[in-house]
């Protein structure tokens, strides 16, 4: 029974100085004397010096590059569906050549705006080239010019509507230009939406940079834009087809 007695108290006396050794500002444990009696110690011991690398990395982790292409075709889709309804639309109603269809010519306008779009899509194509290679002089020109004629084909598009106003030709009473108006006027607004994109491309190209992050920004960025302004003068060019020669 003293035997048993004495190996009960020694085993409590171990379990109090455990906890003594875990509670804050509590001693070592017995037996541990400057060494480490957790295994994994020297790893919880090695992160304290691990967290700078970990701090300087994190602007990277939070970067993912596949998040904007993700969205940006998503929102491509939402695009092709709204416009794909439209189009759909003018065709079936084109071709079953209604009493009230009555065609006209298209205004001068709508020919320059046909010229400005794609001529944007060039320069747009040659400022992505100048980010892609890191050239913040060249990818500024190239991307405000891009954005000029972003402007100059929605006051194109402006100046189509009040030519024909003044012929008198209006939404009501002719399904053709009911969807003259509305095709280029849900199209404008949707280019109106990439002259934004552009803007916000242009401020982060205005000084230089040499980190890596932010150059991988601007390439997924230019990249994601480039498809949106693209596909909206590939659309352009689809609404001036259908509009000039599929009356």
């Amino acid at each position: 029974m003293e035997v048993g007695t004495i190996d009960i108290a020694s085993d409590l006396e171990d379990v109090k100085i455990a906890q003594a050794g875990r509670r804050p500002g509590g001693g070592p444990p017995r037996g541990g004397g400057g060494g480490n009696p957790d295994p994994g110690g020297d790893s919880g011991g090695g992160s304290g010096g691990d967290m700078p690398d970990l701090a300087d990395g994190m602007d990277d982790q939070q970067f993912v590059p596949n998040k904007s292409r993700v969205f940006t075709g998503f929102l491509l889709v939402v695009v092709m569906m709204t416009f794909g309804g439209l189009l759909a639309a003018y065709v079936i109603v084109a071709t079953n050549k209604a009493l009230e269809w009555h065609p006209f010519a298209l205004p001068i306008q709508v020919w320059m705006s046909t010229a400005i779009i794609i001529t944007s899509s060039a320069t747009y194509h040659f400022g992505k080239l100048a980010i892609d290679s890191n050239d913040s002089g060249r990818a500024k020109k190239w991307l405000i010019a891009t954005t000029v004629l972003g402007a100059a084909f929605i006051s194109s598009q402006l100046l189509a509507w009040i030519a024909l106003r003044s012929q008198g030709l209006y939404m009501s009473g002719n399904p053709y230009a009911g969807f003259f108006y509305i095709l280029t006027a849900v199209h404008a607004i949707h280019v109106l939406g990439g002259i934004v994109a552009l803007g916000s491309i242009v401020l982060r190209v205005w000084y230089p940079r040499h980190s890596d992050t932010e150059l991988a920004r601007r390439r997924t960025l230019a990249e994601v834009v480039g498809w949106y302004w693209h596909f909206m003068g590939g659309l352009w060019i689809l609404i001036f087809v259908l509009l000039g020669f599929w009356k």
